[in-house]
């Protein structure tokens, strides 16, 4: 098992997960798949050395799973510090899961972050050799020797867990403090690809060696590989928005409607047009809210056909202007969670709108674009 430190965009929390408890602002939340693996885990044990083991191997993984969310609040503690707040934490089979508003590029401050989680497990695995002086170790017996007690086998296992996020690869907080350390020597950028390049190499030996042995190594080496080319293209999109505006990316092709245009009435336009959101503006032209495609479906099931779109709309849209950097509209949608940015002139008046579905279409383009080499050109409003 593993903790992992994350980025999230948009959307509000992982689906099917339940919010347990809330935490200094953040929520904790615990995936449906984490109570099956707790079945399954129940029932091998049961099968093995019967209830009791079953119930101490249940115990054992819920007490990993504390010392998992421990894990994670390291990170958010020490995000926090430098101003990063983080909406959730989400427990799932294979880990926890810290949804951060943001990760930040300067390598100090990601280097500290990024070892706050395994320096958590380290004081724990010291704590916990304080009470039984039992020497954690990184044997298997840590996990599967039911002679030992649970707490000598708590202090391994996070000695284990400390040691495995270090390995220098993505998604693991081995392979951001790594990132953070070569950016003191290059761009973030190029950083991040010759991290994630050798956090792949990384999942090719353990692919290797989990062919030859371990078939565990090969689920570890896929998550690995796809956790570094996720994390390289992430790094090309936020360089790829430095150099571009609002304008470059928004959508302007869009059917504004009033504050007291009716929903059965926008339902006819919603069936003739590929538009997922509304704009809500008034007759200065001056963005009063978010219609979107899911709040218009309320409606309808509910029989609010005769409700005006001020009623339903999602308001307190935030706003840029035109001239503003791609990096402002992408940290306005990450840190308000709306589905759009609204985008106006000089002044005031509404021009579009600005999406995580717009900035990640643009940026695939430019992608492309470099990869065939064709020559630069300013992407078109739409």
């Amino acid at each position: 098992m593993f903790a992992q430190q994350t980025i999230v965009h948009r959307g509000h929390g992982m689906t099917w997960s339940i919010p347990i408890g809330r935490f200094g602002g953040t929520t904790v939340r615990l995936h449906i798949t984490f109570l099956l693996f707790l079945v399954w885990i129940g029932a091998v044990y049961a099968a093995r050395a019967g209830m009791r083991a079953a119930i101490d191997g249940v115990v054992l993984v819920l007490a990993v799973f504390a010392c998992v969310v421990l894990h994670e609040f390291g990170h958010v503690l020490a995000a926090r510090h430098y101003g990063v707040q983080t909406r959730d934490i989400t427990l799932l089979p294979i880990g926890g899961v810290a949804r951060m508003a943001r990760i930040p590029e300067q390598p100090t401050q990601e280097l500290v972050i990024a070892l706050a989680g395994p320096a958590v497990n380290l004081v724990i695995a010291a704590i916990l050799y304080g009470i039984t002086r039992s020497v954690p170790h990184l044997s298997g017996a840590a996990f599967q020797d039911q002679g030992v007690g649970l707490v000598a086998r708590l202090s391994s296992i996070n000695l284990f867990l400390a040691v495995f996020n270090l390995i220098p690869a993505f998604p693991m907080d081995g392979g951001r403090a790594l990132r953070a350390l070569l950016t003191y020597r290059m761009a973030y950028a190029q950083a991040t690809q010759v991290a994630a390049s050798i956090g792949q190499g990384i999942a090719f030996v353990f692919g290797f060696l989990g062919l030859v042995g371990n078939p565990l190594l090969v689920f570890i080496a896929l998550f690995v590989y796809l956790g570094a080319v996720a994390e390289a293209q992430g790094a090309l999109f936020r360089q790829l928005a430095h150099g571009m505006i609002v304008s470059d990316v928004m959508t302007t092709h869009l059917q504004p409607v009033s504050p007291d245009s009716r929903i059965d009435d926008i339902v006819v336009t919603m069936v003739h047009l590929p538009q997922r959101e509304f704009p809500v503006v008034d007759g200065q032209g001056k963005l009063c809210g978010l219609l979107t495609h899911a709040a218009i479906l309320r409606a309808m099931h509910a029989g609010q056909t005769d409700a005006m779109a001020a009623d339903i709309m999602m308001p307190d849209i935030p706003t840029l202007h035109s001239y503003q950097s791609v990096d402002d509209a992408m940290r306005l949608l990450e840190e308000r969670q709306v589905p759009a940015v609204g985008v106006c002139d000089g002044q005031g008046r509404f021009m579009g709108l600005i999406s995580q579905t717009n900035i990640g279409e643009i940026m695939t383009i430019h992608i492309l674009r470099d990869k065939s080499r064709l020559p630069p050109a300013r992407p078109a409003l739409r």
